[in-house]
This record gives C-alpha cells, sequence and structure tokens, in this order.
C-alpha cells in the first residue's frame, strides 16, 4: 500500500474511534449475562469455539437469536479484545471475588471499550458535583449529547427519538454499574470502590503507564470520580493491604505489583481475598 494511503487509512481508523455510536440501546450493563459468560468459559478453547458453545447451550435462557447475537457482541467488544484481560475476569469470576469489585472492574472495560458510555461519565456527570448537583435528570444528558450530533461526533445522525432511547440506555446502564442509583428519579450514587478493585485496574492502568507519578494522576481515574488525592488515598490502602507496594518521597512515586501480567494479578487478588 502507497504509504500516503496507509497514513490516511490509519487516520480514519483513529477518527472512526473516536466517534460516538448508539450501540448502548441494545446493549446495557449485562451484569448477569456477563458473569454467567465468565463463570461458563472454557479456558482449554479459543474465544470462537466458546462463543460457539454458548451459542448451542443458550445459556441466556433467551428466546430470540437476534438478542443472543447481541449480547455476545457487546461481551466481546467489551471483555474479549485482550485474551490476558479476559483470562484475569474468567479467574476474578471463577475465583468468587467479591461481586460489588467485580461490577466495579465490568464497569472499567465497559467504559474504556465505549467511547460514548466513557465521555458521558467524565464529561458530563464529573462536573456535576462541582455545580452542587446530584440529581441527574434525563434533560442534563439528552441535552449535550444532542449537542455533539450537532457536532457531528456520532458515526450517523441521530434523530431525536434514537436520542431519547439512547439516554435511557445510557442511565439504565450506568444504574445497574453503581454510577447512578434511582428508579424512576435518578441520581449520583456514593462512590463505593473495593480496594481491590482498586488495584485492579491500578495494575491494567500501569501496564500502559509506568510512571508512579502520571498513574497516580491517570485521567481515567475520572470513570470514578477520584481526584489524585482520593488515588494516593487508595494507593497507601492497597499497599497496607498487601495488594502493591506504594512509595513516595516528595514528587518521587513508585509503585510495585507483586505480579507481571494481569491474569496472574487476577490470581493474587482472589488469593489474597481469603
Amino acid at each position: 500500500m502507497h504509504y500516503g494511503a496507509a497514513v490516511a487509512r490509519v487516520n480514519n481508523e483513529v477518527e472512526e474511534r473516536r466517534l460516538y455510536q448508539s450501540k448502548i440501546i441494545k446493549a446495557g450493563a449485562l451484569l448477569a449475562d456477563t458473569k454467567t459468560l465468565l463463570a461458563h468459559w472454557d479456558e482449554t478453547c479459543s474465544v470462537t469455539e466458546n462463543l460457539a458453545r454458548f451459542r448451542r447451550e443458550n445459556l441466556f435462557g433467551k428466546a430470540s437469536r437476534s438478542r443472543v447475537e447481541d449480547i455476545l457482541a457487546i461481551f466481546r467488544q467489551r471483555y474479549l479484545v485482550s485474551e490476558s484481560v479476559t483470562k484475569a475476569l474468567v479467574t476474578l469470576t471463577k475465583g468468587q471475588f467479591s461481586a460489588e469489585g467485580l461490577t466495579r472492574i465490568l464497569y472499567f472495560h465497559a467504559a474504556r471499550a465505549d467511547t460514548l458510555l466513557h465521555d458521558v461519565v467524565t464529561e458530563i456527570l464529573l462536573p456535576l458535583p462541582s455545580q452542587g448537583k446530584t440529581d441527574v435528570l434525563l434533560e442534563d444528558i439528552r441535552a449535550p449529547l444532542m449537542r455533539w450530533v450537532n457536532e457531528g461526533r456520532m458515526t450517523t445522525r441521530w434523530s431525536t427519538e434514537t436520542g431519547l432511547r439512547v439516554v435511557q440506555g445510557l442511565m439504565a446502564t450506568l444504574r445497574d454499574f453503581g454510577v447512578l442509583q434511582g428508579v424512576v428519579h435518578k441520581r449520583l450514587a456514593p462512590l463505593y470502590l473495593p480496594v481491590e478493585a482498586f488495584a485492579y485496574v491500578a495494575f491494567y492502568l500501569h501496564q500502559s503507564q509506568p510512571s508512579g507519578e502520571r498513574l497516580l494522576r491517570d485521567p481515567e481515574w475520572q470513570l470514578f470520580f477520584l481526584p489524585p488525592e482520593a488515588v494516593e488515598r487508595f494507593f497507601i490502602e492497597a499497599h497496607q493491604s498487601h495488594l502493591l507496594e506504594y512509595y513516595a518521597a516528595g514528587s518521587i512515586i513508585r509503585i510495585t505489583f507483586p505480579a507481571t501480567s494481569i491474569e496472574e494479578y487476577a490470581r493474587v487478588l482472589v488469593e489474597r481475598a481469603y
């Protein structure tokens, strides 16, 4: 391929990833289905073989084949991109890791896989407490989303009806993941992040951000509404729980983990939970 064409292709792929999609309408948190899949995952088989078996056995008990395909597509997008992450999640699920901790970890990966879900949290919900708001109205999300539509930030132009369905899907998903609470009237949920789940996320981010100082200030902590000072308190707690080693001397911060892969670290977390 010609160099210029290759560069253009890469730029187009980056742009495509930046644009938002409306997949959340078909997805939701899918917590029960996801945990069922992970609990029945056969580590001796390939991804393709596992998904084929799930289709045959219909583990979800769904009447609609198309619904099963929707679930498997979202499951693949969120949790099957990295083999090591898949193995780590299977280890946590089968190792009876705390349900709340696993939910937080699944939320983290889901938000990383869906830029719309990610940016609704970090760009729309995150600023609300500083504005003195804890209640989250449908319009609080719908208005910015439709502005993003007008700015051309979606893969296709959404109708008003699609925009409304996306907002409803987002709010239901974030409620199930524990970011929002309330059946009818939604509000920001009080932050609860088990230290073991924090340690998992820290290890995951550390893989691509080995600098202790930068890890402390990684913008992905915004998914949990954590400012740097709160992140540091979590690191200290994780250190005291022997989940990692955290040392700070002035501007020098050193963070080390008792594992070299996310799969291995998942086993550490499971073992130390007992």
